[in-house]
Parts: structure tokens; sequence; C-alpha cells
């Protein structure tokens, strides 16, 4: 017969299995959410860019124990006003932001503090040329209003629900966001530029301190109008927020017809009308330069360029190429926008002799023939991308900026247009415009024009040009990312 455990047997067992259990919390890491979980009947605390946690392991797993923040409450005299974190035309930051019955509101003691509305929001309308189109984007207080917080507390009474973490609030209409190069180079650039001004710590790997935003809220677009027809929009989206959540047009719906007062922790505010009355958009016509008089890294960019290439399975250490990488983005195949068949003959015959030559890789391709992964790891790894102007040139923001690191665009003769220069500039890189034979860069540049014949397809190009202005760059000593 079994002899029944003596006392020391179960208390050798209770200690067995108390360690057990402490070795495994140990071992997957299991941490204590940190204390901003806001306790009920108590305001939350705002927070502060600078005392952020920094980002966990990725490769250890977690289990966050944190309270459920459903509603910020207050008292008399105790409700939380908005922060005003940062602004410039059309890319403002705000901590504290409220929303009720579809209208944005700003809590203040301080209404001078806040700047001129139509730098900050629109009505969301498309985006016309003319007086009576500007006044239509200009907004009310249908859309946005400064109030102070005894009028809060009147029209909101004492608690509001909490959306929180951090809210990329998009108040564009689909106009321009369906478009991989207003995406990509305009709109996701503008915003990473305006929120990366919170982190000046980004180094040259991508390191950043910054929490990923937790939604993107499209207060104008709904769910089928916000991606491109190459489906790139959402690849840089998700490969960059993994774990981020869309909201569109109908849940700012939803939340305006349940009528009770929303906080958001974190907003980034970005409104493509707001910033077309900057000064620096009127210079150069692109929205993104707005968010460039914030203060940043100058590494600003990597977190995103990284996120996107280590997406496509690029691996920046291991697949990074022994030799310069020359890119030619033909639009042969297309229905507009084409270089003279036999213009686009030479260029490639001259571009592969610098091949044969100078032991370069020469690339000849058409982008809408290769996969979303090759076309953005072929760009991780170009030295030189060149094309006529067009919407594949966006993948130049996936290049290595480097001393030898150029974008060489084809224009009809005295035909210009920014976009692509202005975002090579931007990130460091060289740009070169080519008039059949001649060519040009910043600050001696053209102004931007749109001919007969830009949009055609006998665009005139000296192919020997090209390939000497090619040879050219790849005589400048490498330097480290730039």
């Amino acid at each position: 017969m079994l002899k029944p455990a003596a006392p020391r047997e179960f208390v050798l067992l209770g200690l067995l299995l108390l360690a057990l259990l402490w070795l495994s919390r140990a071992s997957f890491g299991i941490r204590e959410s940190r204390a901003s979980s806001l306790v009920p009947g108590q305001v939350f605390q705002n927070h502060d860019a600078d005392t952020q946690s920094a980002p966990q392991d990725l490769y250890t797993p977690t289990t966050e124990s944190e309270r459920w923040r459903t509603r910020v409450t207050w008292s008399s005299n105790q409700m939380l006003s908005t922060v005003l974190v940062s602004h410039v035309p059309g890319w403002t930051i705000f901590d504290n932001l409220y929303l009720l019955n579809g209208t944005v509101f700003v809590v203040t003691d301080d209404p001078e503090s806040i700047p001129d509305h139509k730098t900050i929001t629109s009505t969301g309308v498309d985006v016309a040329n003319g007086p009576a189109a500007v006044a239509a984007r200009l907004p009310t207080d249908r859309e946005f209003r400064v109030i102070s917080p005894d009028e809060a507390q009147e029209l909101f009474g004492s608690s509001a629900d909490i959306i929180d973490g951090t809210t990329w609030l998009v108040n564009d209409p689909p106009q321009f966001i369906k478009h991989y190069y207003h995406w990509s180079a305009e709109l996701f650039f503008g915003f990473w530029r305006t929120y990366s001004s919170l982190d000046p710590s980004i180094s040259s790997d991508g390191s950043s301190t910054l929490p990923a935003p937790r939604r993107a809220w499209f207060v104008h677009t709904d769910a089928d109008h916000w991606r491109d027809y190459a489906s790139l929009n959402q690849w840089v989206l998700r490969a960059v927020f993994p774990s981020i959540t869309a909201l569109y047009s109908a849940d700012w719906q939803d939340r305006a017809e349940m009528g009770r007062p929303m906080f958001l922790d974190r907003v980034i505010f970005t409104d493509r009308a707001a910033a077309m009355n900057g000064k620096d958009f009127i210079k150069t016509e692109r929205i993104a330069s707005e968010a460039f008089a914030l203060p940043g890294s100058v590494h600003w960019w990597s977190v995103v360029r990284k996120a996107v290439t280590r997406f496509t399975g690029f691996n920046e250490a291991l697949d990074r190429p022994s030799r310069p990488v020359i890119t030619y983005v033909s639009r042969q195949d297309w229905v507009r926008r084409k270089l003279i068949q036999a213009d686009h003959d030479k260029l490639v015959e001259e571009l592969y002799k610098l091949r044969d030559q100078h032991g370069v890789e020469v690339n000849i391709i058409s982008m809408d023939k290769l996969t979303h992964a090759q076309q953005l790891g072929l760009a991780a790894r170009t030295t030189i991308m060149m094309g006529v102007h067009g919407n594949a040139l966006t993948s130049l923001v996936w290049m290595k900026p480097t001393s030898q690191s150029t974008v060489i665009e084809f224009f009809y003769p005295e035909g210009f247009a920014r976009d692509y220069q202005y975002t090579a500039n931007a990130l460091g890189m060289a740009h070169y415009g080519v008039w059949n034979d001649k060519t040009f860069t910043s600050p001696d540049l053209p102004k931007m024009n749109y001919p007969d014949g830009f949009q055609g397809n006998s665009i005139p190009l000296n192919g020997k040009v090209v390939a000497k202005l090619c040879a050219e760059r790849l005589q400048l000593p490498v330097s480290a990312e730039v």
C-alpha cells in the first residue's frame, strides 16, 4: 500500500510549484503596464513625448496587464485642457483633443495660442482652383471649435469616452489619398516628418522611442477609396505599423451620431488644404514641405524606409550590393508620357555600355511587371534611379541616401514638375532633370510648366548625356547614409 504523503513532502511540492510559476513568468517577459493607466474617478495626467516608454524587445513575447481605460472624468475646474504640442500649416499635434457630434473641440483658457483655424483643418472637400473653391475649404464651427473649460463642461458634462494612444487623423478627401505618390511621398511623408519631430534621437538604423500610432482615421474617406490602383498604399501602412487599425468616414459618423463626447490622448492632425496655406507650400507646391520647419533627426525617414524594405525581405546588412546599381524605370509599355522609341533604345544601349565598361549593375524594368516586394526591394538596392516623370519614380523614397544616390527625371523640353525633385532633395539625394541633351539641378531649377507634349509619347532624350551624368555621379566617393 502507498503511504500517505508526509507534511514535509506537501511543503516541498508547494515550493516546487511556486518556483515553476516564477520561472515561467520570467521566461515569457510578463511586465506590468506603465502607471499612466486611468484609474476610475481620476483625471488622466497629460503625457509627454520625452517620457514615453521605449518599445519592448520585439522578440520577447509579453502580456500587458493594463487597466481598462474607457472614460475620463472631471469635477469642477479640473477638466484637462488641450495641449498644442506642435504646429505648422497642415500638420498639428494635439494632446487631449475632444470630439462631439462630428466636431473637433480644442479646450483652452488661452484661445489666442491656437493658430489660425484654416492652417489646422478644413471642410475636407476636394481641392480645386478658384476663389469659390478656396472659400469652400475654409473651416466653420461645424468642423472645429476652440472653447473654454467652462464651456466644455457645459457641453460635455463631467466625463468623456477615451480613444486612447496616438491617433493619426487624416482630414483629406480621397482625391489625392488614393495615389501612390500623394500617399507615400506627401501624406505619409509629412505625417511621419511631423510625428518624428518628437524624437530627435532617431538613428540611422531606424530606431525610435515613439510609440506606434494605434489608428489611422480617414474622416472623409471610406474603406474602398484610400488604396491606390497599384495596391502599394496598404503595403506602406501595414509594413511600418503592422498593428495599426484603420477607421473611416462611417466610423466618424457613428461616433457623431452617438452624441457622446470623446477624449483623444494624442492626435497627429493632418490636412492638405490647411497645408496649402503655408509659405513653404506656396514655394514648392508640396504639402509635406511645411512639416520640415519642425525640428527632428536627420535620420527621421530611416524608421519608415527600413521597415518597408525589411517587409519585402530585403536585409540591408546582407543584400546591399557590392557595386552601384542603375535602375531605369521605363514607361514604354504605358499609354502616355513615353520616350521616342529610338531614344529609349539608345538610352538602354548606353546604359549597357556603362555596365560592360564600369561593372555597374543595370536594370531596365517596368514597375507594373514586378511584384510589390520586387519593386520596393529593387528600389532599396538602387544607387541611381531614372525615368520619365511618373508615379513609378515614387519608389525613390526606398533608396538609401548616400553621396552617390541620384534621381534622374526625363521631361518634355521646357516642362517641369517638382514632385520627385522635392522628395529626392528632402531625403538628401541629388535630383537632375533632363530636357533631351540639357540637364539641370537645384538650385538652378526652371519654373513649373506643363507644355503641350508634357503628357505625350514623343519625349526626346539624348542617352549619351544621361550615361555621362551617371558616370560622373558614380565617381563621387561613397559616403555613409546622409
